[in-house]
């Protein structure tokens, strides 16, 4: 089955939207107290939650389009997002060793793609 490609950009949307939740909730996270009104009052713990809740909802969809051994590594794009979006949204800066492990993400999520067994499956 090859994959198809609304299943890789569904794939890829869905990691910017869980990496979105884990920026929600790290934020959240500074001003957390551990009782139930205060965790239901937390707008970005419940922001994170949410986008995470979509996150699964379009992931599953996503696997309806292709084979796994193909989506599945675009999945780890949220490493990047994170990285890029830690920068803009919490004042976290980006070294040489981080730009490396960026770029080798990239290229092995582009080799897997590539090395699917199906030509048309490749990204």
């Amino acid at each position: 089955m090859a994959t198809k490609l609304w299943s890789i950009l569904l794939v890829l949307f869905t990691t910017l939207l869980t990496s979105s939740a884990q920026i929600l909730l790290k934020k959240g996270s500074s001003s957390l107290s551990f009782d139930i009104l205060g965790i239901l009052s937390n707008q970005h713990l419940i922001g994170g939650i949410f986008l995470y809740a979509i996150g699964g909802i379009l992931i599953i969809i996503s696997f309806r389009g292709g084979e796994v051994s193909v989506l599945y590594p675009i999945i780890a794009t949220s490493y990047v997002w994170v990285s890029f979006l830690s920068i803009r949204f919490l004042g976290e800066t980006m070294n040489l060793m981080k730009w490396i492990g960026i770029i080798s993400i990239i290229a092995g999520i582009i080799s897997i793609g590539f090395g699917s067994k199906e030509p048309s499956a490749a990204l």
